[in-house]
């Protein structure tokens, strides 16, 4: 595993958010299985990323939208998918902050252990560095919610993650597990799931609707275990917006 050089700044800012962010415990880790897995949770606003930077147990990697880590970029990516459904009233403070925020971002994901995903001709550089991560034993922890809703819990999933297992399967004869995490900030707990194996021997597109399907599947469920609280949403909504984990009426559980 190659040695990052890490900015002795970054060390201290990381020391002290974990100082004054809450502490999340982590349950089920047994269904992390001897190899290598991807990591498969809902984003939970910023929850997703810095709890799991701070406490997921062992060495791993954390997806990350490529504009984060250019100054240049952050700002239009920032506000659209962060705050772009904030009230109207309030969203010139958002746009303002998206570009305050761009030289701390541009910091923060260049020094954490992160893999740069892009979504034009440059995909195939995400998928190739997430194998060579995951051949070199650590794990990848992605957050692939899109702005569709799904259900109370998570919402809908860009699917082509999943291809990152048909070049694993390519490279090692392995069959890639994916690992489904309820993030659950109001408990304070990183909740893991059973994989959800890769099939290499099926369609590329059956897996990647049904590994998507199984993974939030058992992400809502884990979450519907867990007490009565309030789900952190995709979107950066009101928190009088937020749902709950337990179903509303007609919906199953």
């Amino acid at each position: 595993m190659e040695n990052k050089k890490v900015s002795p700044a970054f060390k201290a800012l990381k020391g002290f958010i974990k100082a004054v962010y809450p502490t999340f415990t982590v349950e089920g880790a047994e269904n992390l299985p001897d190899e290598p897995v991807v990591v498969v949770g809902n984003h939970a606003q910023l929850h997703g990323p810095l709890s799991c930077e701070l406490y997921f147990p062992g060495l791993h990697y954390t997806w990350c939208v490529g504009e984060m880590l250019h100054v240049k970029e952050v700002p239009a990516y920032a506000y659209r998918d962060f705050w772009s459904a904030k009230p109207a009233y309030s969203r010139w403070f958002y746009k303002l902050l998206s570009y305050l925020i761009a030289p701390l971002s541009a910091f923060v994901f260049t020094n954490a252990n992160t893999v740069s995903v892009y979504h034009d001709a440059r995909a195939l550089t995400t998928f190739k560095r997430t194998v060579q991560l995951l051949e070199e034993g650590a794990n990848v922890i992605l957050f692939p919610e899109c702005p569709t809703p799904n259900n109370g819990i998570v919402h809908a999933f860009q699917d082509k993650f999943v291809d990152v297992a048909k070049l694993y399967y390519k490279k090692t004869g392995k069959e890639l597990q994916f690992v489904p995490l309820y993030v659950c900030p109001a408990l304070k707990k990183l909740c893991l799931g059973e994989p959800v194996p890769f099939r290499a021997d099926a369609p590329i597109g059956e897996e990647r609707a049904r590994v998507c399907a199984e993974l939030s599947e058992r992400i809502t469920q884990l979450a519907r275990r867990l007490p009565a609280h309030r789900v952190v949403p995709y979107l950066n909504v009101p928190k009088k917006q937020y749902p709950t984990n337990l179903p509303t009426e007609g919906e199953q559980a």
